[in-house]
């Protein structure tokens, strides 16, 4: 459905733009029909702009996207429009989607507008209620209701919702958990679990490794822009072969454990591997940075 050929970001950064920032290098990944791909990776990896990417709000500086065949970097107007029927995304913040002095469900009159114009009212009435229902609640407690009223969880399972109301066939889900509490985040979890089952490609976009081998069905290890092992999710966390991300998992939390008591993650050096000294350098950063950050 979904694939990603050598795709690279570059950005221009310094005074006058002098300098430039490589935040993704040679991307390369699938994504099929009814599949989770987990893309993992800790802040900076460049996680968000490949999503940010897939979604065209930012243009690769390199390498194609194709979505059915189609390459979308080069979408315009029409062709745009038709691809967003098909592909939406929801991130991290969900308030910072909604305006403040609007009702929550103003985002599906939004999509009325621009897709179901001659739709009328009641019939349009049942399909945002049916919408809502299918993402575990109940219109009748959050409909008509304005942001601040409603949680976190709540509102990213509007925005969802909003998503299903296109019939779409790929959502881009980037660290839509990350700002929910513990008990609000399986309800999510599950959802996309749900949603799944039912034919949706997700790209889930997460630095929590519990999260993505929770949920995902193949597994995208990222860091500094640049993918560093990929496969089938049970095989990476099982039988990891790169040492960074073996790393990671031996960094990961564990109940019962303090973490002075966690064992250092040995890496062993393969011949040709560059980035071999980066995570030596990187160990301690890296190992008290997913202390902090990875649920166990």
């Amino acid at each position: 459905m979904l694939r990603l050929e050598r795709v690279s970001k570059t950005y221009r950064v310094g005074a006058f733009g002098r300098s430039s920032l490589k935040a993704v290098r040679d991307v390369t990944f699938e994504l099929k029909p009814g599949e989770v791909v987990s893309l993992i990776g800790e802040s900076g990896s460049g996680k968000s702009t490949i999503g940010r990417m897939i979604l065209r709000l930012t243009k690769p500086t390199s390498g194609t996207i194709t979505f059915d065949g189609t390459d979308i970097t080069g979408l315009r107007t029409a062709g745009l429009k038709d691809y967003y029927r098909n592909a939406q995304g929801v991130f991290q913040d969900p308030f910072s989607t909604y305006n403040p002095i609007f009702r929550a469900d103003r985002v599906f009159a939004m999509i009325r507008q621009s897709y179901f114009p001659s739709v009328r009212d009641d019939e349009w009435g049942d399909r945002v209620a049916e919408a809502v229902r299918s993402v575990n609640l109940n219109p009748d407690l959050v409909l008509g209701k304005y942001p601040h009223q409603l949680s976190g969880g709540q509102l990213q399972r509007l925005l969802v919702a909003r998503a299903l109301l296109l019939d779409i066939t790929l959502l881009v889900a980037d660290e839509i958990i990350s700002m929910l509490d513990a008990s609000t985040r399986i309800d999510v979890l599950n959802l996309l679990a749900d949603l799944k089952e039912r034919g949706l490609a997700v790209l889930f976009i997460t630095h929590d490794l519990s999260l993505g081998n929770y949920l995902s069905d193949q597994t995208v290890i990222l860091r500094r822009g640049a993918i560093v092992e990929r496969g089938a999710t049970d095989k990476v966390f099982g039988d990891p072969r790169h040492p960074y991300t073996r790393m990671l998992l031996a960094s990961v939390p564990r109940l019962g454990v303090r973490w002075e008591d966690l064992p250092i993650p040995q890496v062993v050096a393969h011949d040709g591997d560059s980035s071999l000294d980066e995570v030596e350098d990187d160990h301690f950063v890296a190992h008290f940075d997913h202390m902090s950050t990875v649920d166990g």
